[in-house]
């Protein structure tokens, strides 16, 4: 055990805190509800960001980059958006020491800035679909903040498209929601539920927003991330048309969809044990750690650097030849996650071989060095899908079916996890179930089977499925 990580079992928020701490991926900042990003944390990021970029850039879009202040005028453009907004938004009203003619909003979202931007360079059907994505960071004046998961200032990527039709905007939001599912649940090995949000918890103004549920540690739920469709609604308010084929003008049909870097919290509570952290393979700024071992005789160190020089243009690879312990070492590592740990001493060296060590299970194996190659690219698939499979098993028992609101409010207070019950679909019994049993509706799941016929609050008839749950 690593020293200073209180136990998930005893303190989970506790241990969450800890681990930031103690793996350097996040320190406190002068500036009240704002992180510093260490390296590592950042670094984390930094893949996540590389692999998601690659993955737009396929499917056609191209980065842009906004401005960071949003006029009062336009941001009041677009009524439910503004509402949605107001609470946490940041203004400023002084320009040096002189008051500004109107005050800005820090961006908390960047919808009406793409909206103008695409009223002014949208004039016809030829100029359709408008594919864009912005990496950047936005301000929400939280009042309740904690490292990764919710900060005044986050990290993320928000997609803004444009389209002719109301088809073309439903299969890109539905598109990019599944690029987010792939990504989850390959690069990040978290499995997710995917569905449709209630219109309680829908985007502000959005016409449906769409959403990846992850399920954590503790039971409760994390919003990976969201696909929005808007419909016309936006075009409406901003004038965005076109003259289409048929010689007629039309409004022109919007999506937006985003993931921040809450992700870092997901892979952190999804995966992480009492010894710290477990970074999947995808991620992991260094998949592999050399340590040399008894690093003070003779060809121990000229080896290990040897086989950094061999592995380093294949994977993310690092050597540790400080003079700690071995033990300290491996507890370090441990702590950062690396999924790897390739140990190399004189007995090693003499059978050509050095064993490698799994961060997910621990298991050992001795391999040739003439083998490394094949073997550590197998090695980190094995740990890739024994994490998505452990996730995965724990979230099937965390799952729980009900068809009465008294065994589902007992549920709710005794069993995290997910709890799935029908809906009728109105917006009193989505309140009351929060009152009564503290939870919220996660997403209506794609494909999801009926539990039931009767709403589990009133008890009419119901014909949506939906994952209730605690959530961050």
């Amino acid at each position: 055990m690593v020293e200073q990580i209180t136990s998930m079992e005893e303190d989970f928020a506790k241990w969450y805190t800890d681990i930031v701490k103690k793996a350097d991926l996040i320190d406190y900042s002068s500036v009240k509800g704002c992180m510093i990003y260490r390296p590592y944390g950042y670094a984390i990021w930094e893949n996540i960001q590389r692999i998601l970029d690659n993955k737009f850039k396929e499917t056609g879009h191209q980065n842009v980059y906004m401005p960071m202040f949003i006029p009062e005028t336009l941001l009041n453009k677009e009524k439910d958006h503004v509402e949605g907004f107001a609470p946490e938004a940041a203004w400023v009203t002084h320009g040096g020491s002189e008051p500004l003619t109107e005050k800005m909003c820090v961006r908390p979202t960047s919808e009406t800035l793409f909206c103008e931007h695409y009223a002014n360079i949208v004039r016809s059907y030829r100029d359709l679909p408008k594919l864009y994505n912005q990496w950047c960071s936005v301000v929400r004046w939280e009042k309740t903040t904690r490292p990764f998961l919710r900060s005044r200032e986050f990290l993320w990527q928000e997609g803004h498209t444009v389209h002719a039709t109301a088809k073309e905007a439903e299969e890109e939001t539905i598109r990019m929601l599944n690029v987010y599912a792939d990504f989850f649940e390959k690069a990040l090995c978290i499995p997710v539920v995917k569905g449709k949000k209630t219109d309680k918890e829908k985007f502000a103004g959005a016409k449906a927003t769409y959403t990846v549920e992850a399920l954590m540690h503790d039971g409760k739920a994390l919003q990976g991330g969201t696909s929005h469709n808007f419909g016309d609604g936006f075009a409406e308010a901003f004038g965005i048309q076109y003259l289409d084929r048929d010689n007629q003008i039309k409004h022109c049909h919007q999506t937006s969809w985003g993931v921040s870097t809450r992700m870092i919290g997901a892979i952190i509570m999804c995966h992480g044990d009492n010894n710290g952290l477990v970074l999947p393979p995808a991620v992991a700024p260094t998949q592999i750690v050399i340590v040399p071992i008894q690093q003070h005789k003779e060809g121990v160190l000229e080896k290990a650097n040897e086989l950094y020089n061999k592995l380093k243009n294949i994977f993310r690879v690092e050597i540790d030849d400080t003079d700690n312990t071995p033990g300290w070492k491996f507890a370090q590592h441990e702590m950062r996650g690396v999924p790897l740990r390739l140990e190399i001493g004189p007995k090693d060296i003499e059978s050509n071989q050095c064993v490698l060590v799994r961060r997910d299970n621990r298991e050992k194996s001795f391999v040739s060095l003439d083998e490394l190659e094949v073997t550590i690219p197998a090695l980190l698939d094995s740990v890739a899908t024994s994490l998505y499979n452990a996730a995965l098993e724990r979230r099937e028992n965390m799952t729980y079916t009900e068809t009465e609101l008294e065994s589902f409010i007992e549920t709710a207070k005794n069993k995290p996890g997910y709890i799935k019950a029908m809906w009728c679909g109105e917006l009193e019994c989505e309140l009351k179930l929060k009152e009564v049993a503290d939870v919220s509706s996660r997403c209506m799941p794609f494909g999801g089977e009926p539990v039931g016929d009767k709403c589990i609050c009133c008890g009419k008839e119901a014909h949506k499925l939906v994952y209730w749950g605690k959530a961050y």
